[in-house]
Order: C-alpha cells, then sequence, then structure tokens
C-alpha cells in the first residue's frame, strides 16, 4: 500500500537505514534556514498542534512494521520541524511498546526545548540529532532565520535542559556555512555550548544538496580541520556523504528508473517529481544524489527552485 506519512526506507548519511515519519505539512518549520534542502518555511510557526492525525500515523506504523523489515532507525524527519506535531510523544510510545527491536531518531532544529513539556514528549526517544549552527544573535539570525519568539540563548539552554533529562543519546550537529560560523569567534562560542550541552557525538556537516540561497560553498579540507580542531571534541565527526546508494538494500532501481524516465521528458524539481512519482519529496531526493554523481543528470537553479534535467 501506499503511505501518507511514512516514506523510505532511506539510506541515510548518518542513520543507515532509516524509515521517515512526516509529522507535519511542507514546508512548516520554526526555522527557515538558509541551507535547508527541503526549500523556503511557507509556515514559520512555533505552535505544537496535530497537524496530521495521530491514530493515522500509528495505523500506518503498524501496517509497515508487521511485516518486520530491516532499519537501523525509525526516524521522525520529513519537511519540517517534527517536535512542532502535539502527537509525537504518544507515536513513540507506540513504537517502543509495540516494536521495541526498532530504535527511534529524531532530526530536529533543537528550537523547542526549552518548552519542558516538549522535552517530555520526547523521553521515549534512542537518539536524538539536534541543530546548534551559532551562539551568538546576529550569526543565528542570519542562518537559521527563526521564528521571533526563538533566540539562539533560548536554544542553547532548552538544549542544556534536554541534557540534564534526557536519557538516550544527543547527537549534535552543526552545519558550517563559510563565512558566517566559521569564524574563531563563533567557533569558540560553538566550543563552550558544546562542553555545556555534553553530547555523545558532535557531527560537523557541510552542503550536500543545494539550499535556498545559492552561495553557500563547500569548506576545503584544511578549512575542516581548522574548524573541527578549533571545536575540540574528541572524535567529532565529519557528515560524508555516502560513496553509492545503489548498493544499498532499500535503494529500489524501479524508482531511480521512474525518475531519470521522468526528468529525460521534461525538467523537474524535487516537488514535482514528488507529485508525478507519488514518492515523498524526502525519498526522491535520496535517489537524486547518484544520479548526479554519475553524470546522468545536472542540476540548475531557476525561479521555481532548482530543476533537474537529463544530459
Amino acid at each position: 500500500m501506499g503511505y501518507q506519512y511514512l516514506f523510505g526506507p532511506v539510506p541515510s548519511r548518518r542513520l543507515g537505514i532509516s524509515l521517515g515519519i512526516d509529522l507535519v505539512p511542507p514546508k512548516t518549520c520554526s526555522y527557515n534556514c538558509i541551507y535547508c534542502e527541503c526549500g523556503k518555511t511557507t509556515n514559520l510557526t512555533t505552535e505544537q498542534t496535530e497537524y496530521y492525525p495521530t491514530d493515522a500515523i500509528i495505523r500506518e506504523i503498524d501496517d509497515y512494521l508487521s511485516t518486520s523489515p530491516h532499519l537501523d532507525f525509525i526516524t521522525f524527519s520529513g519537511s519540517g520541524e517534527p517536535t512542532l506535531h502535539s502527537g509525537i510523544g504518544e507515536i513513540a510510545r507506540h513504537i517502543r511498546e509495540r516494536f521495541p527491536e526498532y530504535r527511534i531518531a529524531l532530526l530536529t532544529n533543537g528550537s523547542l526545548f526549552a518548552d519542558p513539556g516538549i522535552r517530555a514528549e520526547v523521553a521515549e526517544i534512542d537518539v536524538i540529532v539536534p541543530s546548534l549552527d551559532a551562539v551568538s544573535e546576529s550569526i543565528f539570525l542570519k542562518i537559521d532565520r527563526p521564528s521571533n519568539s526563538i533566540t539562539a540563548t533560548h536554544v542553547r539552554d532548552g538544549l542544556v535542559a534536554l541534557r540534564k533529562e534526557f536519557k538516550g543519546e544527543i547527537w549534535l550537529e552543526i552545519f558550517i556555512v563559510p563565512g558566517l560560523n566559521d569564524t574563531d569567534e563563533e567557533l569558540l562560542f560553538l566550543r563552550d555550548a558544546i562542553e555545556e550541552i555534553r553530547p555523545e557525538r558532535v557531527q560537523v556537516n557541510t552542503l550536500d544538496r543545494p539550499g535556498i540561497v545559492d552561495w553557500i560553498t563547500v569548506p576545503t579540507a584544511e578549512e575542516m580541520e581548522r574548524i573541527t580542531s578549533a571545536l575540540g571534541f574528541p572524535g567529532i565527526e565529519v557528515v560524508e556523504a555516502l560513496s553509492s546508494r545503489s548498493d544499498i538494500a532499500s535503494f529500489s532501481q524501479d524508482v531511480r528508473e521512474s525518475i531519470l524516465g521522468t526528468i529525460r521528458r521534461r525538467p523537474c524539481t524535487i516537488d514535482d517529481l514528488s507529485r508525478v512519482l507519488g514518492l515523498h519529496a524526502n525519498e526522491v531526493r535520496k535517489y537524486i544524489d547518484p544520479l548526479l554523481a554519475e553524470g546522468c543528470i545536472t542540476e540548475e537553479r531557476e525561479a521555481r527552485g532548482i530543476f533537474y534535467r537529463a544530459r
């Protein structure tokens, strides 16, 4: 059957084979990050509500997991900020009770953990991967462009409070935007925050797919060495692109050929492909990367977004 709220499994750079659960409509988020691969935020909000029916999401999860698929993680992610969904805790508890063999992850911008209610909602999750792109207010505003009620201090304090209560692992992600958060001053601020948050892992990420703006560059190897050294976290990880997704069990050659065939007929955006093929946008993105790497398609930024064209 087709699923409305589940997507994948997809090969993830950080989480292996991951079944995605999308809890909010695109693009509902508390940030409008300049690097976001999902595009511009159309509903910039901090309102936590039941954006999709919780019981319908649980029915899809039960149906899919009843076949006992091989998964490394079940992941709350998708087209916006998952913690905005008021049922995230109920869904996580259901998975924990009904399917305890699976690990649960949360990909989040980390903006809402100052709220003790939201911290309580994520207690059943195994791994939380929050973002912390900047500590100074000016850089935070330039990179993450948050909802008016959110400040960099608010985010940092929320992550510190989460660490004190959360029993699972925190993998802190920092997305490097050269010229903004890679200065000696900002890296020192981030280092201090890392020491206070005490995550199990720190993962430094860089541009993998085009974001909202077209001027973000990828740091050189020498620059990344300086950045990781300045952050001072033992065993800090640089998130690398997957060398190949096509040899992963969840990779479907049929989906790949459907995407390529559609692009051959006419240039498409991710959203175009999602609508035409009935696939979640995040799933489409996982197939675009190898097609680009293999030289089968090219990308070009136009007024409506990034278009992919057949060579």
